[in-house]
């Protein structure tokens, strides 16, 4: 699943791959701490500060990418 997720006074968002499903993803948002924190597919933690998130868009799951197109 793919998350991004816009910071205040950041140029560009974030983007996050989880293995998380669109429920709990939302679950998390909504969850009201000091910091959304999810994890992406390679186990690394991301947390963001609640205050400072302007908007979260949480994708369709991703497929997974293998070599190159030509």
């Amino acid at each position: 699943m793919e998350i991004k997720i816009g910071v205040q006074h950041a140029p560009r968002e974030l983007v996050i791959d989880t293995n998380e499903d669109a429920d709990a993803v939302a679950a998390i948002v909504t969850g009201g701490g000091p910091f959304l924190t999810l994890t992406d597919t390679k186990g690394r933690r991301v947390l963001v500060p609640t205050d400072k998130i302007a908007y979260v868009e949480i994708g369709s799951p991703s497929a997974s990418t293998v070599g190159f197109r030509g």
